[in-house]
């Protein structure tokens, strides 16, 4: 079969400090008319990289300096700025990985639709627009004419994506680059949009290159799988084979750790049971003006357990999170903690507690104060147990807490000598570490982990779910775990609570709802797990 793009010895470098660092090297990969090939690896292993050069779309201080990128009967390296205008967006698309930053918040989204079939069709303005709307109708919207009106934030980062999907296909492109399509977005609006790509695919003939670190995703989604690691390509075989008998040592762990999450988990013979109630709430409801997040939700969760919510976003799994750890109030109902009736409490009222329940969220980084470096985000919580704040400084230049932050830091497995570094210095992984110190530093009994893997590579996160179960198993640490993962959800917890717009639908035994799901919201989040095939495969 004819390639369609063709990449030979492939090199890229970035330069950093006035020196070139090779990122990419040497990587050869064909792709043919209508087929789909998976790039997987961790963060930095050049799968964003290699995708970004056959755009052209490398950053600034990025160049190719070595190979060459066929496409057809172009050489994509030798295009002048003139050539890729013309061959980008019409030939060749991109789906970028994040919506809020690729679309414009001040322009309307119909109008950044249209900007493609300006740019790349001869179409006068009133064709533009039906074409718009039927791109739209395409992309799975209803009610075109209001879609097309609406600004970014007004869509939900699934119809924000299908936006982005929509121009990537309006001008019907032979390739299209798929960055981290679904990263972030519910399992159910992730299969939404895979679909979308797939019957697109079907129907226009596009070759895609999916660019993912789930590699749930692309063994469900490809024809053939390419892994890279430290910006080599390692192995590159059809998906069936890569599966059933990953040769690389690379290959055999990224599939290890996700086959971890979607096999039965860790049996647990009713572990918690007769122990004491640490969290009750009964009837809680919480509204923002007219809209209500939470809606008469009840449920218990005992000593030493992890009690997990699903459900998709605005199900109110997080609005619940921050009324368990008094960061909002509730509108009604009743919430105890510890045998402290914890409803009505303001924050100063709430702060005594406030040590024994901590909170992890989804990006570390955005919870970090920008000014603080590592000890600064660490005793954030001792000093704010103080009261006033306490001193920065002690006696002789030592930091007053200096012994407990390094223990927390430690009890997260990072050194000692990360209390000197700044939180932008840090991996993600390394980052999400000093967040589960912060919340260990002052010896809770309860923990919230909102969203707490969510952004990071499969490896990764199997290695914080490993920490998390380790602090678990030593310190009799009670989790309460939000999340959209059901495979995640599935290995590390004891009970689990489905939410619906705001409604718990279903609650129980780990293993009663998801071998035996009874509401119908239940079973399709089940359906929609990325990847349920590769233990079965393998």
């Amino acid at each position: 079969m004819t390639a369609l793009l063709r990449v030979e010895g492939l090199e890229v470098a970035y330069e950093i400090a006035g020196r070139a660092k090779t990122v990419v090297h040497g990587v050869d990969l064909e792709l043919a008319e209508g087929e789909v090939l998976a790039l997987v690896g961790e963060s930095g292993s050049g799968k964003t990289t290699t995708g970004q050069a056959i755009l052209g779309l490398l950053p600034a201080n990025g160049r190719v300096t070595g190979g060459r990128i066929h496409f057809r009967d172009q050489v994509l390296t030798d295009l002048s700025p003139a050539g890729w205008r013309d061959v980008r967006g019409r030939a060749i698309a991109l789906i970028p990985q994040d919506p809020t930053v690729s679309l414009d918040p001040v322009r309307r989204v119909g109008h950044q639709v249209d900007d493609v079939l300006r740019l790349h069709t001869t179409l006068d303005a009133a064709a533009r627009l039906a074409r718009v709307h039927e791109l739209f109708e395409l992309v799975g919207f209803t009610d075109v004419e209001r879609r097309y009106r609406q600004y970014p934030h007004e869509l939900s980062g699934g119809m924000r994506q299908r936006v982005l999907i929509a121009a990537a296909v309006a001008a019907e492109p032979d390739l299209i680059i798929a960055d981290e399509p679904t990263s972030g977005l519910d399992a159910t609006v992730q299969k939404q949009v895979l679909d979308l790509i797939d019957d697109l695919r079907a129907r226009l003939g596009t070759a895609v290159v999916l660019v993912t670190h789930d590699l749930g995703v692309a063994a469900d989604r490809s024809d053939r799988i390419g892994v890279m690691q430290d910006g080599r390509l390692v192995e590159v075989r059809p998906t069936a084979e890569m599966i059933a008998d990953p040769r690389h040592e690379y290959t055999r762990r990224l599939l290890g750790a996700v086959t971890s999450r979607l096999e039965r988990g860790r049996e647990r013979v009713a572990p918690t049971s007769g122990r004491e109630v640490v969290v009750r709430v009964e009837g809680l409801r919480k509204e923002y003006d007219a809209f209500v997040a939470v809606d008469d939700s009840s449920f218990e969760v005992r000593r030493g357990e992890t009690f997990s919510i699903v459900g998709e976003s605005g199900s109110g799994k997080s609005t619940t999170a921050r009324v368990l750890t008094g960061l909002t109030p509730a509108t009604s109902g009743r919430v105890e903690i510890l045998g402290t009736d914890v409803t009505g409490l303001g924050p100063r009222q709430f702060r005594p507690l406030r040590k024994d329940i901590q909170i992890v969220y989804q990006n570390p980084y955005s919870s970090f104060d920008p000014r603080f470096g590592v000890y600064d985000v660490v005793d954030e919580p001792l000093r704010a147990a103080i009261g006033s704040g306490g001193p920065r400084w002690g006696r002789g230049g030592k930091r007053p807490h200096e012994d407990q932050v390094v223990a927390a830091l430690e009890a997260a497995a990072l050194p000692a000598d990360f209390v000197n570094r700044h939180p932008r210095e840090l991996s993600g992984g390394q980052r999400q570490r000093v967040a589960i110190a912060r919340a260990l530093v002052c010896e809770p009994q309860v923990v919230v982990l909102d969203e707490p893997i969510s952004a990071l590579d499969v490896s990764v996160a199997a290695q914080i779910l490993e920490l998390l179960g380790q602090l678990q198993a030593e310190r009799d640490l009670t989790y309460v775990f939000i999340s959209h993962d059901l495979a995640v959800v599935r290995a590390i917890s004891d009970h689990v609570a489905v939410m619906q717009e705001g409604r718990i639908v279903e609650a129980g035994a780990i293993g009663d709802v998801f071998d035996r799901p009874q509401h119908a919201y239940t079973r399709d989040l089940l359906a929609a797990i990325a990847g349920r095939d590769l233990v079965t495969s393998r």
